[in-house]
């Protein structure tokens, strides 16, 4: 408890910092890359007060300054901090709608390109995707959780289809991401925070033009972030995703 405290209030003075400075720098140019910067800094250096530690493995997969839809597994709300500090420049997130309604923090998100989703509006979601598929177009990457909130005890939940819609709509290379130790460092539901070693594994890009459904992509995303976990938090055998299909392989368009 101590330890979260002082983390706490560490890093809200940070984040402090990042807004007196960011903010204005955003109104006067319109320009949100300093407070993105300086964002990623406070969050740096909340977890690194903590006593975590990140190690990437993979990084040599990824081709700098590419628009790349990054989707990992979700077990700690450390994951997106951790992720966007190693990807090592702005990216694009799909966030909840009701989160642009916040002052100040709403206006950051929009400048950013950030995407609002509205979950309970399937119109709304579907034009949620298509935004979010012109800006990975554009050329910004973006990150997902398609599992849609944090698993409890480290083993994937079901997938969400939406990303999967997403990644077929803008044809950009999907990277499957596997977290683990963010978990064991601060869980869902708890008041503490741990130290230790949070391993970030990106895997190789998979290109979800080369299958013929969502539901084939779905299976090779989950296939490639389920490889990534540790054996204690793997199932035997593994829970398929609904409606993948019966083969593993993509099935390449003539």
């Amino acid at each position: 408890m101590i330890r979260l405290i002082f983390c706490c209030v560490l890093w809200v003075l940070c984040s402090l910092i990042a807004a007196v400075v960011g903010f204005p720098a955003l109104y006067l140019t319109g320009r949100i890359d300093l407070l993105w910067k300086l964002s990623v800094w406070a969050s740096w250096v909340g977890y690194r007060s903590a006593g975590v530690r990140i190690r990437a493995v993979g990084k040599e997969n990824l081709e700098d300054g590419r628009a790349y839809l990054f989707m990992s597994n979700h077990i700690s709300n450390l994951d997106p901090p951790i992720i966007t500090q190693l990807i090592g420049r702005r990216i694009s997130i799909m966030a909840k709608q009701e989160l642009f309604k916040i002052p100040l923090f709403g206006r950051a998100m929009l400048c950013a390109n950030f995407v609002p989703v509205n979950r309970s509006n399937s119109r709304s979601a579907l034009e949620s995707v298509r935004e979010a598929a012109r800006v990975l177009r554009s050329g910004l990457a973006m990150l997902v959780f398609p599992e849609g909130t944090r698993s409890r005890d480290g083993k994937l939940l079901p997938f969400k289809k939406g990303p999967f819609h997403l990644a077929m709509e803008a044809g950009v290379p999907v990277v499957p991401v596997t977290i683990v130790g963010s978990r064991d460092a601060w869980r869902k539901g708890s008041m503490s925070m741990h130290s230790g070693e949070v391993v970030v594994n990106f895997h190789a890009p998979i290109d979800p033009r080369q299958f013929a459904n969502k539901e084939e992509l779905v299976a090779a995303v989950r296939t490639a972030i389920h490889a990534g976990l540790p054996e204690q938090y793997r199932d035997s055998p593994m829970d398929e995703p609904a409606g993948r299909s019966r083969s593993s392989q993509p099935q390449h368009r003539s």
